[in-house]
């Protein structure tokens, strides 16, 4: 951060490129927070993970499709901070390195979010596809004691377990998930039907315990990228082994949740997020 005065705008604070790790051979990796105007106590804050096949994508240049519906201004007319996550691609460096870039901006806000305004203790993570997978990841390896930890997660249409993508895949679908040059090989670096070790290490499902902070997962039954059954998958073993778990099939959407209308599913999102990180008298209405 610099020493000059952040944007205000007239419903947010915005602090941007806040350095949270600095990765020797690669550019500091940077993490940008607009903080709502108003609110009576620290804000709780929502880390947003993009998605992009863990290939494409960046926090500073957030989809077209998604941006037609503004997430973002959602959550903060809901009184939630919201943090853009950075992360490492598959082309710059192999599985885990996405999520310990992800975890180092939760602990920049666990341990600097007073600074700024944010409640470090009300931390909620929130990514779409493979964005979806890093936030599933953090909310199941994230440990208190290195303050990588977080109260809850959203995860839109996520990859669960990388084994059993291509056995759950849409009929319709094009992705060989085991090819060599599959998104999911390239994350970890290697051929996945080869490295079923490194597979296992990359999937959010291998971490679930009765200990995971309350996660929703919403996924479209006609995705023909990530199957449904990846929630479906999540979903269960966390039921499983005791943690509170929320999922919503959502009918007729594909990937992205094309087909259907994105608004309702952003509110059911910050719904869920306020149930669990806000206190009624610390978080806006939504206008």
């Amino acid at each position: 951060m610099t020493d000059s005065e952040p944007p205000r705008w007239n419903d947010r604070i915005e602090h941007r490129d806040i350095v949270v790790n600095e990765v020797p051979g690669f550019r500091p990796l940077t993490l940008d927070l607009a903080v709502p105007t108003g609110a009576a106590t620290p804000a709780p804050v929502l880390v947003w993970i993009h998605g992009g096949a863990w290939l494409f994508g960046s926090p500073k240049q957030p989809a077209d499709w998604l941006m037609e519906a503004d997430p973002f201004t959602a959550a903060i007319r809901s009184g939630f901070a919201v943090a853009s996550a950075q992360y490492r691609l598959s082309g710059e460096a192999h599985f885990p390195a996405q999520l310990d870039d992800v975890k180092a901006a939760v602990r920049w806000l666990r341990r600097h979010g007073d600074t700024v305004g944010v409640d470090r203790e009300r931390i909620g993570v929130w990514g779409e596809s493979a964005g979806g997978h890093l936030a599933a990841l953090v909310a199941l390896t994230g440990d208190d004691r290195d303050d990588s930890g977080v109260r809850a997660a959203v995860c839109w249409y996520a990859p669960s377990n990388l084994l059993t993508m291509q056995s759950q895949a849409h009929p319709s679908g094009t992705i060989d998930h085991d090819a060599a040059d599959s998104p999911e090989s390239l994350l970890i670096g290697a051929p996945l039907a080869e490295n079923p070790e490194l597979g296992r290490a990359a999937s959010p499902i291998t971490y679930v315990t009765d200990q995971a902070p309350t996660m929703l997962l919403i996924h479209g039954d006609q995705d023909l990228v990530v199957p449904v059954g990846q929630s479906e998958e999540l979903a269960a073993a966390l039921t499983t082994a005791g943690a509170e778990v929320e999922l919503s099939v959502v009918q007729g959407a594909d990937h992205c949740f094309a087909g259907v209308p994105l608004e309702p599913l952003i509110r059911d999102s910050l719904a869920f997020f306020t149930r669990v990180l806000a206190p009624e008298a610390g978080v806006l209405s939504p206008h």
